[in-house]
């Protein structure tokens, strides 16, 4: 049972920019990491999109609460990390979840960063805001919330109706980002406003995606890359070919057959590629019946 993904070695030093948690000085900054996405998603809100095809992009421009260690193979509730958050705790009953904000983040059209957009992005999810979502696939996973509330701008508590200890695990989710409560739930399908490493550049259907490096992201010497462009491939046949011309620097996990990957390895050389337990993807068998 594997997956597999090869990458160009001209990309390493960009894939390890993307996760690494060590000095940014003991990375080489700079480069455009190039990549294929198989379809092309109805539009660029992560909270109204229910595949990877607009979060796998969009992940980059926002920020959570908290996040999944990136150095962690798997992902588990021990291994949750602040993001805007800088930590966070429980009342003794085990329904309140409260959480210190970052001071000092800004949004990439300016504005800060308060505790009203973490209440604004859930209350939108919940459906208590007067603004309204397209189409919200992940409002089941807070049937358990009851109410956001607000101390000043930088304290936060998100209030259950009975405890659930592993809720933290659903906010550290890439599909649960915090959106502006200024910008209109409807501006964010084609142009979303974030606070993380990378900026929205531009979203052609059918065609690609692009974002570039946000300048001002408020961890230091972050991102390494100055930008990610999406190519739009839904024929993985020709997206594995293209990247066997040099035309990406990477493919994705559960795009390639172990055949295609020997292929890939046969043709280049200095591919690094990496099979790892998953899902295996297998070709139709063929033979009469």
């Amino acid at each position: 049972m594997t997956h597999n993904l090869c990458a160009a070695i001209g990309a390493g030093a960009l894939l390890v920019a993307i996760s690494a948690a060590g000095p940014a000085s003991a990375q080489k900054q700079g480069g455009v990491l190039k990549m294929y996405t198989p379809d092309s998603p109805a539009s660029m809100s992560i909270l109204e999109e229910a595949t990877v095809f607009a979060q796998g992009p969009m992940m980059g421009v926002f920020n959570n609460l908290v996040m999944f260690d990136q150095q962690v193979k798997q992902n588990s509730l021990a291994s949750v990390v602040p993001d805007l958050a800088t930590g966070w705790s429980w009342n003794e009953e085990g329904t309140a979840l409260t959480f210190p904000l970052r001071q000092g983040v800004k949004w990439h059209d300016g504005k800060p960063f308060t505790a009203k957009d973490v209440q604004c992005t859930w209350d939108l999810i919940s459906g208590k805001s007067s603004e309204k979502l397209r189409i919200n696939p992940r409002k089941s996973w807070y049937r358990n919330l009851e109410q956001v509330t607000t101390n000043g701008d930088y304290e936060v508590t998100l209030h259950l109706k009975q405890p659930q200890p592993a809720f933290l695990t659903t906010l550290a989710s890439g599909y649960s980002p915090i959106y502006p409560c200024h910008i209109p739930a409807r501006e964010m399908r084609g142009h979303p406003i974030g606070t993380g490493p990378f900026k929205f550049v531009e979203f052609k259907p059918n065609e690609y995606i692009k974002v570039t490096r946000n300048a001002d992201y408020w961890k230091l010497g972050r991102p390494y890359l100055d930008g990610i462009e999406y190519t739009i491939i839904k024929n993985l046949s020709t997206a594995t070919l293209a990247f066997t011309a040099g035309k990406f620097d990477m493919t994705y996990p559960f795009s390639l057959t172990v055949a295609l990957k020997k292929n890939i390895e046969s043709q280049m050389p200095e591919a690094i590629c990496e099979q790892s337990p998953g899902s295996i993807n297998r070709q139709p068998d063929r033979k009469p019946r």
